[in-house]
């Protein structure tokens, strides 16, 4: 009879220990679970759609950056209104307008569109870049996205090439990362040149899922996708300032070649 009690007393312990272990075990994978969904949603239910005007803040720009026409403020970040979710639709579902609707944000059912402004306030003529990053994605929803830009009423749009056939889509511009090597997760890369003083370019972007995408199939339902818009100025000299830097340069070398000869 004692044999039997402590053997039940052992099993009793042994359940005790396994209870808390599996309480300890239980909590550590809430803590992680937690602190998983909490970076999921800094990263993509907080992230909108950013469009930054040189990212290097120090830099000095000619270049003002601003989303209503008629009150310029300039900024160096514009931020798009986000949208929780995105189904898919056709490009013919779209407002034929839809880069003249208004400025700022004019999300429409199940696509991202957002119109800004870009102003030469200096005194020099520059040419700039505007890229399109993306950040991350989660289930490939990238291969079925569309990614339209229109700058001063001309349009081109943006996806990536056919993953069977490995061809752009119909009436596409390949993404950039598909014909540049070493340009991974870039989706769009374009110069502008000879922005002069006083000039404006409006842009609009709008972003959706094609559902005439072959590649937009059952697997990406769920998906998210983060990106961001860079834009960056490059400086034009002119001539006789060309001129000066290489006189200085050389007079640089003569002066090297003569402290050569000297030694």
């Amino acid at each position: 009879m004692a044999k039997d009690v402590l053997v039940t007393a052992d099993k009793i312990n042994k359940r005790k220990k396994l209870n808390k272990l599996a309480k300890k075990t239980s909590l550590i994978l809430l803590v992680i679970l937690t602190l998983v969904f909490i970076i999921l949603s800094l990263i993509y239910k907080g992230g909108k759609f950013v469009i930054t005007l040189d990212p290097n803040s120090d830099l000095e720009t000619s270049l003002a950056l601003y989303e209503n026409s008629e009150d310029k403020e300039a900024k160096r970040r514009l931020f798009a209104d986000e949208m929780p979710f995105m189904d898919n639709i056709s490009i013919k579902w779209l407002p034929k307008d839809i880069d003249n609707e208004k400025d700022g944000s004019h999300n429409g059912e199940n696509y991202i569109a957002y119109t800004f402004y870009l102003e030469n306030n200096g005194k020099e003529t520059v040419n700039y870049w505007y890229e399109v990053i993306i950040d991350d994605v989660i289930k490939n929803v990238d291969e079925a996205i569309r990614i339209m830009i229109f700058r001063d009423g001309e349009s081109t749009v943006y996806a990536k090439l056919n993953s069977v056939t490995n061809k752009p889509e119909e009436d596409t511009t390949p993404f950039y990362e598909s014909r540049v090597k070493n340009s991974e997760s870039t989706a769009v890369l374009e110069e502008r040149k000879n922005f002069t003083p006083g000039d404006v370019d409006k842009f609009t972007i709008v972003v959706w899922l094609e559902g005439d995408d072959p590649d937009c199939v059952n697997a990406i339902i769920g998906g998210e996708i983060k990106m961001h818009m860079n834009i960056r100025e490059e400086h034009l000299y002119n001539d006789k300032e060309e001129k000066d830097e290489e006189n200085e340069s050389k007079n640089v070398l003569d002066e090297d070649d003569v402290d050569e000869n000297e030694e």
